[in-house]
Order: C-alpha cells, then sequence, then structure tokens
C-alpha cells in the first residue's frame, strides 16, 4: 500500500501543478511555478503524505478523501526544503541527489517559491478535498496545516536551530528536543492529524494520533542525524556530514553515536507502544516505523 499511495501522490501533484501551467493566465509568473514543482516533484519518500492517507483510510476507509491534504503536505516539505537549503540557511547546493532549487532558480526565485507553496498548499485543501467533506472539518484542517506551517510550527523549530549553529558549547537537551520538535515534528503531526480529521477520528482518536506524531517525529530526527553522521552524499541526496562540519548540535553530536542509536531505539519501542495501546492497527505505520530501525 505504501507504493500505490505513493504514486496516487506524485500523479496529483504533477497534475495540480501542471492545471496551473498550462493556464496562459499565468504566463507571466510561469517561472516560480515551474520553481515550485521542481522541488515538489523532484522525488523523495512521500512519507508526509502517505502518513496522512494512511491515517485518513484508518478511520473512514476512504483514504481517497484525503488526497488533497496529502499533497498539501508535501508541498509544505519542499518549501522547508526550499528555504532549508539556501545560502542564508543550511547552504547545500544539493537536493534528492539533485541541484538544489536556487541553483537552478537562483536565490530570488527560490524564495519566492518556498513562499509561493505555503500558500498554494492551502488553497489546493480548499480547491481540491472533496465536497463531501464539511466546511468545518475544512476549517480545522486549515488550522492544523497553519500550525505547522509558521511561527509555532516548521518556522519556530527551524529559528532554533539557526540559533544552536555554530555555537561553541553545546545547547541543552531541551534546546534540541524543542528543535525536533517543531522543526521534524510538527509536520508529521500534522500530517497525522490531517488524515484523521478528514477520516472523522474523534477526539480520543485525534490525541493518540498526535501522541504518535511527536513520538515518529523524535525518532524520524534521530535517524536523520545518525545518518548524517554515518550515510553518505551519494545515499542520502544531500551532503553529508554538514552537521559535524558546522558545529550543529544533534543526538550524535551530543550523546554519541552509540548512544544516539539507543535513543532511537527506544523513540522506536515507543511508537509500537502508542500503535498497540491506543489500537492504531496499521501495517503501513509499522512498516514506516521498522524502516528507522538500525
Amino acid at each position: 500500500m505504501i507504493e500505490e499511495y505513493k504514486k496516487i501522490i506524485e500523479k496529483k501533484l504533477e497534475e495540480y501543478f501542471d492545471e496551473k501551467l498550462k493556464n496562459p493566465e499565468y504566463g507571466l509568473f510561469k517561472d516560480v511555478i515551474e520553481s515550485m514543482k521542481y522541488t515538489t516533484c523532484l522525488g523523495g519518500k512521500r512519507l508526509r503524505g502517505i502518513l496522512c492517507l494512511e491515517a485518513c483510510g484508518m478511520f473512514s476507509k476512504r483514504y481517497e478523501d484525503a488526497i488533497p491534504c496529502a499533497c498539501a503536505l508535501e508541498m509544505l516539505h519542499a518549501q522547508s526544503l526550499i528555504h532549508d537549503d539556501l545560502p542564508c540557511m543550511d547552504n547545500d547546493d544539493l537536493r534528492r541527489g539533485k541541484p538544489s532549487n536556487h541553483k537552478v532558480y537562483g536565490e530570488a526565485i527560490a524564495t519566492l517559491a518556498g513562499d509561493a507553496l505555503i500558500s498554494f498548499a492551502s488553497q489546493i485543501i480548499i480547491e481540491k478535498t472533496p465536497k463531501t467533506i464539511s466546511s468545518d472539518k475544512i476549517v480545522k484542517l486549515l488550522y492544523e496545516y497553519s500550525l505547522a506551517a509558521g511561527a509555532f510550527g516548521i518556522v519556530g523549530g527551524q529559528t532554533a536551530d539557526i540559533e544552536a549553529e555554530n555555537s561553541t558549547e553545546k545547547i541543552s537537551i531541551e534546546h534540541l528536543k524543542f528543535i525536533h520538535k517543531y522543526k521534524t515534528g510538527a509536520l508529521f503531526k500534522a500530517s497525522l492529524l490531517l488524515g484523521a480529521i478528514t477520516g472523522g477520528a474523534d477526539e480520543k482518536q485525534l490525541e493518540a494520533i498526535k501522541n504518535f506524531g511527536d513520538k515518529f517525529g523524535l525518532a524520524f530526527q534521530i535517524k536523520d542525524d545518525i545518518l548524517d553522521f554515518t550515510s553518505t552524499t551519494e545515499i542520502l541526496g544531500k551532503t553529508a556530514g554538514k552537521d559535524e562540519n558546522s558545529n550543529k548540535s544533534t543526538y550524535v553530536t551530543i550523546f554519541g553515536l552509540k548512544d544516539a542509536k539507543e535513543k532511537l531505539n527506544n523513540a522506536i519501542a515507543d511508537c509500537y507502544d502508542i500503535l498497540n495501546s491506543d489500537a492504531l492497527k496499521s501495517d503501513v505505520f509499522e512498516k514506516i516505523i521498522k524502516s528507522l530501525e538500525n
């Protein structure tokens, strides 16, 4: 099902961008739309969109209702990658094994493309979500999306991350957890919430999904920290070893590789516990968690 979800998301993303690119009214700003599409459709695991579709199907058996949300989340993720790669941020020339957006379109267009993706994603939720989904639900979807997209989500996390770079001292564990909770975890939590809300989950189920999103986001980021230390540029599709070279505080630089792996295993165990205790039975979730194991 993971591959099926991925194909659906990629097909719909292409459709949503091409629909705008083919409209002659938008000809004068075709470059920025192409820049938006470039990074969004560059590939990747589509993990956030997949989690969204699975969460929706878990509660309604109609995962198709959440396709617009899944695509919107992938757009928001692409926005974070475009801005993260800019020279004023992480300054990386590679993304998913291809030139970063600003290396292809220039810094100005890349910046504007990132800005535009934030609003285009919410536009897609409004335009493309099936009419069978109530307006009250759509308001909830947009609220959770906006929360994840802004200063109280990934922007806040990125800000805390920038403040921690090139520091002569290691940051506190609380600061590190804050970065991971908002820079990485906020978007995973939103992905699960948007799917669950679309699928009709009740408040208790939404709380369980939130808890799972927090724990999964932590596990994912610890794994990412480990891979930056142990993997290669060719495998990662982005420059390896940047965290250490920029004196960035991560689970590996603070705890060491061995303890970071142990903390990853603990976070993964927490994810499994939540699935079992809160009856969030999902082969898709289990396979995704398993992919993070050492």
